[in-house]
């Protein structure tokens, strides 16, 4: 599993992210834009980004205000949760996720405590990073998806920055 953080984003194919770019601006012209087009406008905010850390992370906020409107998702939230959390920084981000805590369709999804745990050990709250990471591993299935948890999990007891 690898990141879109840790993307070396001069590896993607130009020529296609160009081409999305003119397909997802096309798909935005109808007023209001499908729920379609909008997840597509938060992968081009991505696609246009030359890197990670030049992300616009406020306009990926503002496209999943948009989409929750038109297509109220838990998962959605999440998503605008995680946006917010870069964006504002880790602590809003925190803040948005427990918001959604109490709901039901997000009880036993492992994004929601994976996210957490993030957040959380960006913050530095180490103990409860190590709890949300168990719950995330708990709910998960994936193999990959598990190994990369484990590993961040394990990084918490290690020596050094996280």
């Amino acid at each position: 599993m690898l990141l879109l953080a840790e993307q070396d984003r001069r590896c993607w194919d130009r020529a296609q992210i160009d081409e999305g770019l003119a397909l997802v601006r096309e798909a935005l012209r109808p007023r209001p834009p499908g729920r379609f087009a909008l997840m597509a406008a938060v992968a081009a905010v991505h696609a246009e980004a030359p890197s990670w850390q030049e992300t616009d992370w406020r306009e990926v906020v503002a496209l999943y205000d948009l989409l929750v409107q038109i297509w109220p998702s838990p998962v959605v939230a999440l998503n605008r949760a995680v946006a917010v959390g870069f964006a504002a920084g880790p602590a809003a981000g925190l803040a948005a996720l427990d918001a959604l805590a109490a709901e039901p369709q997000l009880a036993g999804y492992g994004y929601l405590a994976a996210a957490r745990a993030d957040f959380l050990r960006r913050l530095g709250r180490t103990a409860e990073a190590r709890l949300a990471y168990q719950e995330a591993l708990v709910l998960t299935a994936n193999t990959v998806e598990r190994d990369f948890l484990a590993g961040r999990l394990r990084a918490l007891d290690a020596p050094g920055p996280v």
